[in-house]
């Protein structure tokens, strides 16, 4: 019975493969978005930095800010 299962009359080699391969992509995707977020995110905190205090109370006020702000933070 269990053969049968990863049997799949026959078509086990190309489900596992397409399987494989899309699970891999997704790993792939994620890795390369969140490298990505990082970096933006550094690149951010290092720019935030050097504003004066009211480019500061500025950027604050914008949405995308803080929510980049928050997730520096929580890390």
């Amino acid at each position: 019975m269990i053969n049968e299962i990863f049997y799949m009359n026959g078509y086990a080699v190309y489900v596992l493969s397409a399987f494989s391969f899309t699970l891999l992509s997704f790993l792939g995707l994620y890795l390369v978005t969140k490298v990505q977020f990082v970096r933006e995110q550094n690149k951010f905190v290092t720019k935030f930095g050097t504003l004066n205090t009211e480019q500061a109370k500025s950027a604050k006020l914008q949405r995308i800010n803080n929510e980049i702000l928050s997730e520096a933070i929580n890390n």
